[in-house]
């Protein structure tokens, strides 16, 4: 569930009469908790709690619901119940219907309040549905409630109309709701003469059963477009002319293509008039622009309304966009100008100037963040030069985006527009703040199209006179827009957003297109680049034209692996260098139990000679604190050193063993077996013993529990056909290779179906390492087995190399590296021996050196064999992992860190430098065509 289904539905849990028995499954349920695991405490079976009328659900809550006037012995009793403590609650909850207590135990945080006003605090129990609390939502959460009953309105709506829906009206639609969004905010914040005088207005005008609901609308929306003044001065002449009805007349004229154009609205059911009045009588007046119009874009998306609320992002985590890319600057001339009213009127007049520009705005988030950030700054400049009374000097026009679909564009719009009129009350009153914002202003600054493929230069100017509109209507937004009409001479650009991220599996056809018009002719195998690489290049060829400064967030995986050098010699090439950049974090969202996808965010200029910050999350025990760490450079590995791209080597570069892929099956999937297949057959076939063999891939090594896997020798193939489930088998394999039309090497195995693409073992033993790990163990799992067991693909394998290796791979330094250069799959870490291994900068080991990593192998491999039959995953579970097994790689780390520098490193930070470090010394000193060190490559079966 998300956070407007779970408001809605503790919504509807408060609304209903209060069953003392049923609240505590009632509660649960509204937070996505499933039937079977609520008939399972119903019974019962697993309600360990211990106080009377209670239910506890173990690491989530501990609730009971007691007799009227009992709620705080109660509450008393949740908190010191032993019970509590042993099942780990995050949260207890008492409530008599009447009134309700809660707390959240890490936090200590508590809400009191009336029962039927819960639902006001449903951001305070997110957390029980797998959401990370929000500040804003948790502190108002009318922005959740809006969208949700938006939601219900606009599915009615077209449920009603259906021809609204269809891509010719689909737009007309969009528009709708962003006029009665508006009204909604209006009626509330005094816009309107009159609190609640739209929601009123069409209650008292309308039909209950919403008949001509559409025509009440129709008549406010065509007053609030035609004038009520005549050459500056209050009129009613074109009120009459329109033949206003006088319960319209009391709208004020809006326009600002707000309310031009069509006044067609869709025809309303009761049902339909019914949710109007239910968002109507929310108070809009207190609705954060920032988080409902990220959350809003959802509902018009037939895609995307599945996820409805899931696209806000906080405010902070905005702002690590935000503050180093100009806000920060900005800050600093702040305080360093004091009480100096020059310096405070000097730093006015650069804001005024300052535009930033989204291109890829959705809603409008970051610009709205930015706008209100500017405000805030520029009234306590105004506060310090005694001029608190002045009106803005920055223009929402300087605020400019590009958004691909039409209704998050007019949501981006009506947000700014909303947050000016906000910031005008907060830092003027609410009388000055009334007297300038009508009528709308008719600029049109957001422009609807494909940021791919427009001209940024055209529609952002730098240089000033620039964009001089000429449609009347604020809400349409032509793709040749022209231009909007003011001076910015001078002024800063400032480039930022969340674009689109797509790994390059995921794109469309026209989104390759898209990409292949900004890379094609430029470098090869632009096609393996994710899709927000668009803007990154997009933005670095603006800022050779400018002296603008860009900052997306990403996928961390553009600032790894194989994409490095493809993309950031091209952006280096302009003239940008990386001047911040956050490390890898999650990017988290109001989906349940979702983590959010991983991210970082990487800020370009060519602005020289700037100091550059590096942004990364401390250590794991303190994984929520940001470290600031200010560099010389930073690369596009996001290390601080010098711009180098490790390139995918087919060879170890050093003195190193070989690892290569395991053995493919290859369209053979029929060579596996389960163990209970494998026995099945030895049963009855003992002899066939010898073509079965002990299988490892990923999953296998991490286990510990190998599958099997049918592995016969050419001069044995007569003997398994003669099985008949090996020879169905066989016959499977041979069949599914050869329907592989287009795959020349399909076809030819098809002819010796009995074996995997490759046919490497290993002489005594093979060290293994999978492919994808997990990062949150803090070693690689690499592991070792016989010599006579298979490795599959989704294995690197290293046969009979010498066991120093597993010292070297299951180091802290081998892990930091791989982390860094290798690709991952959010933070998973996707193995590559070309890039991770056959790359890995290492001292000059001597025998002694090899003698020692060979003793701090096996001590690794004895400390897991004491341990035995607790598997890699047990093991190395972070907060479970073995004292013994532990000190052995502490003493591992040690002792390689010695051959590196003498001592251990103080942090991944000093490692990955010194890595970079020796990888350039690496390179330069490395003579052109060198051969790698002749070592095993595994027996060949």
């Amino acid at each position: 569930m998300n956070a407007v289904e779970i408001e809605a539905a503790i919504s509807d849990l408060a609304e209903q009469p209060f069953h003392k028995e049923e609240f505590p499954f009632a509660f649960l349920a509204a937070f996505g908790h499933k039937e079977t695991a609520l008939k399972r405490l119903r019974t019962g079976n697993n309600n360990a709690s211990d106080v009377p009328g209670g239910v506890l659900l173990r690491n989530n809550i501990h609730l009971a619901v007691c007799d009227v006037g009992a709620v705080g012995d109660t509450f008393k009793a949740l908190r010191v119940s032993p019970a509590t403590t042993k099942a780990k609650a995050k949260f207890i909850l008492a409530t008599d219907g009447q009134t309700l207590e809660a707390e959240e135990l890490a936090s200590g945080e508590t809400v009191a309040c009336a029962y039927p006003d819960f639902p006001n605090h449903f951001g305070f129990f997110l957390p029980l549905a797998g959401i990370s609390t929000i500040k804003e939502i948790k502190d108002n959460p009318i922005d959740v409630r809006a969208t949700g009953r938006l939601n219900k309105l606009y599915v009615e709506l077209l449920r009603e109309n259906p021809d609204w829906a269809t891509d010719e009206r689909r737009a007309d639609m969009n528009h709708f709701m962003a006029r009665l969004i508006f009204c909604f905010f209006a009626e509330d914040t005094d816009i309107f003469n009159g609190r609640g005088l739209f929601t009123k207005t069409v209650e008292k005008m309308s039909e209950r059963d919403g008949s001509n609901t559409h025509t009440v609308l129709s008549e406010i929306f065509r007053a609030m477009n035609t004038p009520t003044r005549h050459e500056g001065k209050l009129d009613d002449r074109h009120r009459k002319a329109a033949n206003i009805r006088s319960w319209a007349d009391q709208f004020p004229y809006v326009n600002g293509g707000l309310f031009s154009g069509s006044i067609e609205v869709p025809r309303f059911t009761r049902m339909a008039r019914t949710y109007l009045l239910h968002a109507g009588s929310l108070n809009w007046n207190q609705i954060n622009p920032d988080i409902f119009g990220s959350m809003i874009q959802a509902v018009a998306d037939d895609e995307e309304r599945g996820e409805l609320g899931m696209h806000y992002t906080s405010v902070p985590n905005i702002l690590k966009v935000l503050n180093p890319l100009f806000l920060d600057d900005l800050r600093a001339q702040l305080a360093e100008a004091g009480d100096n009213k020059i310096k405070l009127l000097n730093l006015r007049k650069r804001m005024a100037r300052i535009r930033v520009f989204d291109p890829a705005c959705g809603s409008g988030n970051f610009l709205v963040i930015a706008y209100k950030q500017m405000r805030e700054i520029e009234a306590e400049i105004n506060r310090r030069r005694g001029e608190a009374h002045l009106g803005s000097a920055i223009p929402l026009t300087n605020f400019r985006g590009i958004e691909l679909r039409d209704f998050p564009a007019e949501i981006a719009r009506l947000a700014l527009i909303i947050a000016e009129f906000q910031c005008d009350v907060l830092y003027r009153g609410q009388k000055d703040a009334l007297a300038e914002f009508l009528p709308l202003d008719s600029q049109n600054w957001i422009v609807c199209g494909n940021a791919l493929r427009l001209d940024w230069l055209s529609l952002c100017d730098p240089d000033g006179t620039s964009v001089k509109l000429v449609a009347d209507d604020l809400f349409s937004t032509p793709l040749n827009q022209t231009e909007i009409d003011f001076e910015n001479e001078g002024g800063e650009t400032y480039i930022c957003g969340n674009p689109p991220y797509l790994g390059s599996k995921w794109q469309s056809d026209a989104q390759k297109a898209d990409l292949g018009a900004i890379f094609d002719g430029r470098v090869k195998n632009w096609k393996s680049l994710d899709y927000v690489a668009g803007w990154f290049m997009k933005a670095a060829d603006y800022g050779t034209n400018t002296k603008a400064s860009a900052a997306f967030v990403a996928t961390n995986s553009i600032c790894q692996g194989l994409q490095v050098p493809i993309l950031w010699p091209l952006i280096f090439r302009t003239g940008n260098q990386i001047t911040f950049a956050h490390t890898s974090f999650k990017w988290a969202n109001l989906a349940s139990h979702n983590a959010g996808v991983t991210v970082v965010i990487v800020g370009i200029s060519s602005k020289m000679n700037l100091v550059k910050r590096l942004y990364s999350l401390a250590d794991r025990e303190n994984a929520n604190v940001v470290e600031l760490k200010e560099v010389q450079n930073i690369n596009a590995y996001l290390v601080a050193a010098p711009n180098i791209e490790i390139q995918a080597s087919p060879r170890p570069t050093q003195d190193l063993p070989i690892m290569q892929f395991g053995n493919h099956t290859y369209y053979g999937v029929d060579l596996l077996l389960t163990r209970y297949e494998a026995e099945e057959i030895i049963v009855k076939w003992p002899s066939s013993a010898k073509l079965i063999r002990d299988f490892y891939g990923s999953q296998e090594i991490v286990s510990g529990l190998p599958r099997k896997c049918l592995w016969i020798n050419d001069n044995d193939v007569d003997f398994a056909l003669s099985i008949p489930p090996i020879s169905q088998r066989l016959q499977r394999v041979a069949s599914a290779r050869a329907k592989m039309k287009s795959d020349k090497s399909a076809q030819k195995l098809s002819e010796t179906p009995h074996k995997f693409r490759e046919q490497f073992l290993g002489n005594q033993y093979t060290i293994v390492i999978p492919a994808i790990s997990s990062e949150n163990r803090p070693y690689l799992p690499a592991s070792i087995v016989n010599g006579d067991c298979v490795v599959g693909h989704k294995c690197y394998a290293m046969y009979d190399a010498p066991l120093w290796s597993i010292a070297l791979i299951t180091s802290r330094m081998h892990w930091v590296w791989i982390g860094a250069v290798c690709a991952r799959l959010e933070m998973r870490f996707s193995y590559s021996n070309t890039l991770g291994w056959n790359s890995f900068p290492l001292p000059f080991l001597t025998e002694q050196n090899k003698y020692d990593l060979t003793a701090c192998a096996e001590d690794i491999l004895l400390a897991r064999e004491a341990h035995f039959p607790a598997s890699i995953a047990d093991m190395y579970d972070l907060d479970n992992m073995p004292e013994n097994l532990r000190r052995a790689h502490e003493r591992n780390d040690e002792v390689l860190e010695r051959i590196y520098i003498g001592r251990r490193f103080k942090n991944d930070t000093e490692r990955l430098e010194k890595l970079f470090e020796l990888y350039t010394k690496m390179m330069a000193d490395a003579p052109k065509g060198q051969s790698a060190t002749k070592t095993t490559k595994g027996k060949k079966a």
